[in-house]
């Protein structure tokens, strides 16, 4: 593969978290998410339901695809490999840019039960992501035809928190957000979340301004589980942060610029997204990676099917077809981002290339199951506990 650094795709990937975190808390990101979340909750659909739907279904020889931008090898390969492999033509769309945004433009198609024109939608497990599922506005995966995702699918992939038992989701992508250090100002092995705390790094430490990404730190800080936790617990996080702040311990609550900030020795430790410290490391740049020993946070960008998608079951055929191994294989070597794909780090390790071998090697990449133990989720939160969440964090960042 040609070095992402320069085909200019760091520059991709940053702008693409950065809009996709915060579309989260921002005021125009806020006002589309509340977009008709005033609906009524649906109900789980029954087995017989799923089966019923999926009994009158047929392959059409087409299939839409909204995804986010370089988020498919230039050359779409791998659709161009599906549709050689089964015969289904494919329309490819980059036009996802923000969770939020994405939401509010489709919400009022959906709730007036109209189609959205896409066959597959790609959304990041959170607040937009679970109102589509409350909402009803996916379509129940039929998982008999889903025997790739069966076979090589990660346990970490599979029955998640946010979608149990993968109902209406199956991964396409995810990332890990832990600490990254400087090693050139660093002396010691980072292992433990309190060094984001340790007033020996007083105004050397940078933090995430999201409300998600410094709350789960938070939580993580005084030993909660994000996943259980309550409002009591967001409470006790939010003090603890509110403690590091005023301290002096924080220099900067970043965006997208705390990795340049960690490389410039501007601050020395910093909440860090992997991919970012993989580009980084790839430069040469002495940046180290960690998940901390009390746990980080795992995102996960899912594909779904919209309600009302004229061709459900090729759909369902490339969402599979891309948890063949050797497909994924093909997508971690261009976007560098954790695969959910099991037996994708052998099949880059034997290639045998400098680059492919970088990739199968690193942490970053392919996270070990010690890490993949101190992973969790986002909070999957209510309508009402929304504000309240957002509220305790947003204060500490934003005062």
């Amino acid at each position: 593969m040609n070095n992402p650094l320069l085909r200019g795709l760091t520059q991709s990937r940053y702008s693409r978290r950065d809009a996709l975190r915060f579309a989260g808390y921002s005021a125009a990101g806020l006002a589309l998410a509340a977009c008709g979340v005033q609906g009524q909750k649906a109900a789980a659909p029954s087995p017989s339901a799923v089966a019923d739907f999926w009994s009158t279904q047929k392959k059409n020889g087409r299939v839409v695809f909204a995804n986010w931008p370089e988020y498919m090898p230039e050359d779409q390969g791998p659709l161009k490999q599906f549709q050689q492999a089964t015969g289904i033509s494919y329309e490819y769309k980059e036009v996802i840019q923000e969770n939020a945004e994405f939401f509010g433009k489709s919400e009022p198609q959906l709730r007036a039960g109209q189609p959205l024109g896409y066959d597959i939608i790609v959304m990041t497990n959170g607040l937009q992501l679970g109102k589509m599922i409350q909402l009803g506005y996916l379509t129940a995966l039929d998982h008999k035809q889903l025997p790739n995702f069966a076979a090589n699918a990660g346990a970490s992939y599979k029955n998640p928190a946010y979608d149990p038992n993968n109902t209406y989701t199956i991964p396409y992508q995810a990332g890990v957000t832990g600490i990254a250090y400087n090693t050139k100002y660093v002396d010691e092995d980072i292992t433990s979340i309190q060094s984001l705390f340790d007033k020996k790094y007083e105004g050397k430490v940078g933090m995430m301004a999201d409300a998600q990404e410094v709350g789960n730190f938070g939580m993580f800080a005084v030993g909660v589980d994000p996943d259980k936790s309550t409002q009591a617990d967001w409470e006790k996080a939010a003090a603890k942060l509110k403690e590091q702040r005023d301290q002096g311990i924080v220099r900067k609550y970043y965006a997208q610029d705390y990795i340049d900030a960690v490389a410039k020795g501007d601050v020395w430790l910093s909440q860090a997204w992997s991919g970012d410290v993989f580009q980084r490391q790839l430069a040469g740049e002495p940046v180290k990676f960690v998940v901390p020993q009390e746990g980080g946070t795992i995102w996960i960008d899912n594909m779904a099917i919209p309600k009302g998608a004229a061709n459900p079951v090729d759909a369902l055929m490339l969402m599979d077809f891309l948890y063949k191994p050797e497909v994924a294989a093909e997508l971690t070597a261009y976007i560098q981002y954790v695969t959910p794909v099991n037996g994708v780090q052998q099949i880059l390790a034997a290639k045998g290339d400098d680059d492919s071998k970088a990739l199968a090697e690193s942490p970053l990449i392919f996270p070990t199951e010690a890490d993949y133990a101190k992973l969790r989720p986002y909070r999957t939160l209510t309508n009402a506990e929304e504000p309240v969440y957002n509220g305790l964090f947003q204060t500490i960042t934003q005062g």
